[in-house]
């Protein structure tokens, strides 16, 4: 049996097996998901190299003579390794064997590139006609910029997200995580979740496709209506709302907070908390806060200023002003309300020993009291083909017992 205990996967997707034939991280990333709520997800990696992640660095930690990659290590826990060479027969005959007993199989190759390799989705759905297939690529499965290579910090550009991101119209930034892969990954083990509650209608699997350009323009939200409603083009403005105010990232004596005035209720308790005039010309509503933005933000750290952070903070959230501070990461993952989420999770690895993770996003509870049925015991990311020889040993041993029956 493989180092993964699975008598541990007590969370809502426990019976089922997934199939990650996907590389870099969207994919990863979606895989990842559904290992958390339970599933058993075995990965697919080429032979020798493996996961282009696993050399993505540094940060590498570990000896020097078997670095492991910090990059690879953020969306592969929970997940077995076997190594197949999928243009050789036997690695698609271990594939043809992993698919007959799926659930899914997620990919994020560029379209056409699974056809060439033998398992179109036609293919698979006859090896298994209840399999959910996830394919997720960069601009799409169709259309005239079909096949284009798609990584995040093109499709950030390219989809707009990076027109909206930063100080202002000339200086375009990237988001500081690679959002475009792992709103993918969340849309797609979406889409997996959705299909699978299908099949238990029809009794058949489906293809669930999503991109990195859909998920961003998906999550324009109200950036994306300025535009299709109001004909308006939005530009990066730095750390401000483009639509409320005052709201963002405001100086004090000392440093800086962010406050959040969302309503006309919170501005009248901000504006008297501090000593503003919350119906002054300019001042009275949201829309008129916006269009004097300059001059909001000017009063606002005028009475700012003679205040540090902390007692800052301490004073607006006594008003009920929702506000906070800007925290490096190293402050969020020493911060007790992380802990107490289970944000942080702290996992044996074979090389590493005990070594700590940022954690799942998602808590369960049993209906009626608060006894909490979240999976909490946690497999480190795999090195390269540390589940191959189980694998294949389970897959012998159950097309064994099939063709006893």
């Amino acid at each position: 049996m493989s180092r993964t205990d699975h008598s541990r996967n007590s969370g809502p997707l426990s019976r089922h097996l997934v199939v990650d034939l996907s590389r870099a991280l969207a994919g990863p990333h979606a895989a990842m998901m559904l290992a958390d709520l339970g599933a058993r997800v075995i990965k697919v990696e080429n032979p020798g190299t493996g996961d282009d992640t696993r050399g993505w660095g540094p940060p590498f930690v570990g000896h020097d003579d078997a670095p492991q990659s910090t990059y690879f290590m953020s969306c592969n826990r929970n997940k077995e390794s076997i190594s197949l060479d999928l243009k050789s027969g036997d690695g698609q005959a271990v594939l043809r064997g992993l698919l007959g007993r799926a659930d899914v199989v997620i990919e994020n190759f560029r379209p056409g590139v699974m056809d060439r390799l033998g398992f179109s989705t036609k293919v698979m759905h006859e090896i298994n006609p209840r399999l959910v297939i996830l394919s997720i690529t960069g601009f799409g499965h169709d259309g005239p910029e079909s096949r284009r290579r798609g990584y995040d910090q093109i499709l950030q550009g390219e989809a707009g997200l990076m027109s909206l991101t930063g100080s202002g119209p000339d200086d375009p930034q990237r988001v500081g995580v690679p959002i475009a892969d792992l709103l993918s990954g969340m849309n797609g083990a979406f889409g997996v979740l959705a299909a699978l509650v299908e099949r238990d209608r029809t009794g058949r699997g489906q293809i669930v496709r999503t991109s990195l350009l859909a998920s961003l323009i998906g999550v324009h939200a109200f950036q994306g209506t300025r535009t299709t409603m109001a004909g308006e083009v939005p530009q990066a403005q730095g750390n401000h709302h483009p639509s409320i105010a005052p709201y963002g990232l405001f100086s004090c004596r000392d440093g800086s907070v962010q406050i959040s005035v969302g309503s006309e209720k919170l501005w009248a308790s901000f504006a008297a908390a501090f000593g503003l005039d919350p119906s002054a010309p300019g001042f009275a509503s949201n829309a008129e806060r916006v269009r004097n933005r300059d001059g909001v933000i000017a009063a606002v750290e005028r009475v700012f200023a003679d205040y540090g952070a902390a007692e800052l903070l301490k004073k607006l959230n006594d008003a009920g002003i929702p506000s906070g501070k800007v925290r490096s990461l190293d402050e969020v993952y020493r911060w007790d309300q992380v802990a107490s989420q289970g944000l942080v999770i702290d996992v044996a690895h074979p090389l590493l020993g005990n070594i700590s993770l940022p954690g799942p996003p998602l808590r369960f509870f049993a209906p009626g009291d608060t006894t909490e049925t979240t999976v909490t015991k946690h497999d480190a990311p795999p090195l390269l083909d540390e589940d191959g020889a189980d694998i294949r040993e389970w897959l012998a041993l159950t097309h064994a017992a099939v063709g006893a029956n």
